[in-house]
């Protein structure tokens, strides 16, 4: 199973790491219509990011009160437990990806 998910990384990344090596010079015209074209998909992008915040936020206090009503019941604690790790680990993801994409790209 990690061969399969290196392998699908690898394949993801090595077009954006070459990527640089086929383009030349950018004229001031391409830049400023890539600009308006990603403006827009910036604006979901951001929309989606703090709206995705705002809804872990709101799941982390749920595994905190499932935390801590949970008593002696393992199986719910570390349920609780395992929420609130998979919500930071998406916050993480939504957060990091713009600038590991930033450093990929150029």
């Amino acid at each position: 199973m990690n061969k399969a998910i290196f392998l699908m990384l690898f394949l993801l990344l090595v077009p954006i790491a070459l990527a640089d090596d086929f383009g030349g010079e950018i004229s001031p015209e391409d830049k400023e219509t890539f600009d308006q074209i990603l403006e827009p998909v910036m604006k979901i992008y951001n929309f989606v990011k703090y709206s995705a915040t705002v809804l872990a936020v709101v799941f982390l206090v749920f595994a905190g009160i499932t935390f801590i009503m949970s008593g002696n019941d393992q199986g719910k604690r570390e349920q609780a437990k395992m929420m609130a790790t998979y919500i930071v680990i998406g916050l993480i993801v939504i957060w990091v990806a713009p600038l590991l994409v930033r450093f990929l790209v150029g």
